[in-house]
């Protein structure tokens, strides 16, 4: 059984893997505001992350418990280093240079915070709850620690600024905290608490933060500027049809309409190209992977590991239904990448060695 959910996590990994691929080469192809290095550049990724994703699965996941803070904090160095030095593109700074390498800290923190999590999160016991104190302790250790935990990067990664990746980062904590053996009141108190704060980030928000959720509202208002992206999104899904115009005849995508099409508006090009059922097939290898990866969630004996495949599981899922939500127009642009499809060397990375830590996870049930 165990050996058998493995084998599907490699299956529906690189199935999905070698449909970013074709969409790539195809967002490249002839292409001088795409370069056609980036296929090739994704490909390499490919072979080396598949690599580090068997290696991290034979890797005793449990070693990294101990090491959870230790990682946590290098990645808040690394987030420092941004803020101070980091590599300024398109109007944020997040990207620093390491040996001639480029990469994001920010989408490191998306497994540090995981890790940090579970490690901290598994070491609570239930505490009784009775009177005014003990409901104090509760909300302390349960909920508030672990938020301030999040917090920390989710406001660092803000100031890049980068909405889509703090948002990811306080959907790990609720999904991680949910869980716990905390009380669903407590949390759905909190989360409220978050919503009514809502109207308030009004103010904090940058201007081009602020013009996408309007456009989000009405893309109408601003068809040429902030609209421009999602109406051109829209078109080029709806164009596909159900049996799409073919792979490298999308109009769209090959006469240069549709703006980040090899990044966040990938499945827009798979859309146009494979139509409906392409878009399908994609989705159902995403759900397929989801639903076996919780699997091991149920399986696994020790609370880190538990925890640790829910976070996981939970980012999985948050990014696929944001970024497909967002290129639909069912949510607003918030600058998140397909996992394992769009181009992207340390998002892509990052999410194979979540794949490698529930490759791992599936062959062990014993209790930490």
């Amino acid at each position: 059984m165990r050996r058998d959910i493995a084998q599907k996590i490699w299956t529906y990994t690189v199935a999905i893997i070698m449909i970013g691929l074709a969409a790539l080469y195809s967002a490249s192809h002839e292409n001088v505001r795409v370069p056609h290095s980036i296929f090739y550049d994704q490909l390499l990724c490919t072979a080396v992350g598949l690599v580090f994703m068997y290696l991290l699965g034979k890797v005793d996941y449990r070693k990294f418990y101990d090491v959870a803070y230790v990682l946590f904090l290098l990645n808040i160095v690394l987030l420092v280093c941004v803020l101070a030095s980091g590599k300024y593109i398109l109007g944020a700074r997040r990207w620093m240079m390491i040996g001639g390498i480029s990469f994001q800290p920010s989408e490191l923190t998306k497994l540090s915070l995981i890790l940090v999590l579970g490690r901290y999160l598994s070491n609570r016991r239930p505490t009784l709850s009775f009177g005014f104190f003990s409901r104090s302790q509760i909300l302390l250790k349960d909920l508030i620690v672990p938020f301030l935990i999040t917090a920390v990067p989710m406001v660092m990664i803000f100031k890049q600024p980068d909405l889509g990746t703090a948002i990811l980062l306080f959907g790990i904590f609720i999904v991680m905290v949910f869980v716990t053996n905390l009380e669903y009141r407590y949390i759905f108190g909190f989360l409220g608490l978050c919503l009514a704060a809502l109207p308030f980030a009004w103010s904090i928000l940058k201007p081009y933060q602020k013009d996408r959720l309007l456009v989000f509202l009405n893309p109408n208002i601003d068809p040429l500027g902030a609209g421009y992206t999602i109406i051109q999104s829209r078109i080029a899904v709806g164009s596909g049809q159900i049996l799409g115009k073919g792979w490298l005849a999308g109009t769209q995508n090959q006469l240069s309409f549709l703006p980040e099409r090899h990044t966040d508006f990938i499945f827009s090009v798979i859309g146009e190209e494979w139509g409906i059922l392409g878009t399908l097939l994609l989705v159902c290898l995403y759900f397929l992977l989801i639903i076996n990866s919780l699997q091991i969630a149920n399986q696994v004996k020790d609370k880190f590991g538990m925890l640790v495949t829910v976070g996981i599981v939970g980012i999985l899922t948050l990014q696929v239904v944001i970024n497909v939500g967002m290129v639909l127009g069912l949510f607003p642009i918030v600058g998140l990448t397909l996992p394992f499809v769009s181009y992207g060397r340390t998002s892509f990375m990052v999410f194979i060695l979540m794949m490698g830590f529930l490759l791992n996870l599936s062959k062990r049930r014993t209790i930490f």
